[in-house]
């Protein structure tokens, strides 16, 4: 039975070749763009983290930091001044958190976190506080500590509008500093359940 189809059409994998080709250099083009607004967003909010970390411990108030500032700035000439180093891969850092490590009131783990995931084909931005809502005793797993999470923001990384991000962070530290100010984590939980959506609960 001979061939269906143009047999004189010309060399298939030609045409296969010259299209994915194209796929390949539009794929590449799409990833360095998410990675240059990554590295952007990325650099903007760890420089933001660490300035609240400073602040904080200026009231005695331990927060620690991921990625640690040692990692992504270096010391400069003026006493407690720092300088965001300029070959450090931001758009590689995949998290960024600062987490309370005050053990009174049950604070120990608050903590605000950044990440990014995949929404089908989209990235996405997406912080939140993550705050410890007690303990419960599991009859085959002991004792667990159950969290609770508030979304802060969260939006594709190809429109996240970094004043609509600071508004709401900013509202987030004005309430986490002042809890610590009056000794009152009960103030800092209620000022989140009023102007946040619930996220996940989960347990460790």
């Amino acid at each position: 039975m001979a061939p269906k189809g143009n047999v004189e059409r010309g060399d298939w994998f030609a045409d296969l070749d010259a299209e994915l080709e194209e796929k390949t250099q539009n794929i590449i083009k799409d990833v360095e763009e998410l990675n240059a607004q990554r590295g952007k967003v990325n650099r903007t909010l760890i420089e933001d983290l660490a300035r609240i970390q400073a602040r904080f411990g200026k009231i005695d108030v331990h927060l620690t930091m991921e990625p640690a500032k040692n990692v992504f700035s270096e010391p400069t000439s003026i006493p407690e001044k720092y300088a965001m180093r300029e070959d450090f891969d931001y758009a590689g850092v995949k998290n960024i958190q600062l987490v309370d490590r005050t053990q009174e009131q049950g604070r120990m783990g608050d903590s605000l976190k950044v990440w990014y995931y995949n929404d089908e084909l989209t990235m996405r931005l997406r912080m939140v506080f993550e705050y410890c809502e007690g303990e419960h005793y599991y009859k085959y797993a002991g004792w667990k500590r159950m969290f609770g999470q508030f979304v802060i923001y969260d939006s594709p990384l190809g429109e996240v509008d970094m004043d609509e991000l600071h508004e709401a962070l900013g509202e987030v530290v004005k309430a986490w500093y002042e809890s610590h100010l009056r000794r009152n984590r009960e103030q800092l939980i209620s000022a989140l359940k009023e102007r946040f959506e619930k996220g996940e609960t989960f347990t460790e």
